[in-house]
């Protein structure tokens, strides 16, 4: 199809630019968007211009430009700060144009959020994601979106050109952020399983790649075994998800739990697992490092280090 037959597409902005934002924005240019960024690292915007992109000095300029703004930050409180901090967003997109909330946040909150910005004339959609950061560069990510259908009748073209699969639960927010909430319970106790794993087979003295081959081939197999534990096998904690992350989104499963006097054993002792993680000064390394905190285990290092 030439440029001049391609149907119009809306105009799109993201903030934050981390390991999944610099991906998504990658694969909107490679689906043909002209895409505006804005990142509180100012130098990871203007890298991002180098490959095509354009860089706004906020977030509010940004809004001002775009039908479609998506928001790929850590938190609510970075999400809060984009929207309604100095410069925010809030204020300067249009009536009618969408945010896409990309964030693991509570559900609550994000239903609060919707109405805040209805106030305003602004669209919502609630759209936690996953995949990983290779995913998202390669437009292949899950989104676990809800919202309403105006918002996703402008928002659509930019979720298919970020994602592989964009599950639609509902036409309120809410509904993306509760099942992310599942989700994130799900992987952060995987990974804390295949640490205490992977740190028992190597404490008996099971060569660490022996065992990685094996039970990657067995019914004791996980997505996330297989990834993290190659990590460590690597003795690469360079963080593409860090522990404190599960610190956040782990205590948020057990927040959201909370008012329904919903137990969750598992979650709370992998909670506990990061928590130690983060505490002994590893927050900041790929979630793998979770693995650090049992003593006497004796870990690959990185080649070269």
């Amino acid at each position: 199809m030439n440029d001049e037959d391609r149907p119009a597409l809306p105009r799109v902005g993201l903030v934050g630019l981390g390991a999944m934002g610099l991906g998504m924005a990658r694969s909107l240019r490679t689906a043909h968007y002209d895409v505006g960024v804005h990142d509180r690292r100012s130098e990871a915007a203007a890298a991002f211009t180098r490959e095509g992109g354009t860089a706004f000095d906020s977030a509010g300029e940004l809004a001002a430009t775009v039908d479609v703004l998506v928001g790929v930050v850590v938190n609510a409180a970075q999400v809060e700060a984009v929207l309604f901090g100095p410069h925010g967003a809030a204020d300067r997109l249009r009536p009618g144009a969408v945010f896409v909330m990309c964030s693991t946040v509570d559900p609550v909150w994000s239903a609060e959020l919707e109405k805040r910005l209805a106030d305003k004339g602004v669209l919502f959609l609630d759209a936690p994601i996953s995949g990983g950061a290779a995913r998202a560069a390669n437009g292949e990510l899950t989104m676990m979106t809800s919202g309403s259908a105006a918002a996703y009748a402008l928002a659509d073209p930019v979720l298919e050109a970020m994602s592989s699969t964009v599950y639609r639960l509902g036409d309120h927010a809410g509904l993306g952020s509760k099942v992310k909430i599942v989700n994130q319970l799900l992987a952060g106790v995987h990974i804390a399983a295949a640490a205490e794993a992977m740190a028992l087979g190597i404490k008996a003295g099971v060569p660490a790649e022996a065992l990685y081959e094996v039970i990657t081939h067995s019914a004791g197999n996980s997505w996330m075994f297989e990834n993290r534990m190659a990590h460590v096998l690597a003795g690469d904690y360079t963080p593409l998800s860090a522990v404190d992350i599960f610190v956040k989104d782990l205590g948020l499963v057990l927040d959201s739990a909370r008012p329904e006097k919903f137990p969750l054993p598992l979650a709370s002792t992998a909670h506990q697992m990061f928590l130690q993680a983060s505490a002994s000064g590893l927050g900041g390394e790929d979630d793998s490092a979770v693995i650090k905190i049992f003593p006497g285990v004796d870990l690959p290092e990185q080649a070269g280090g």
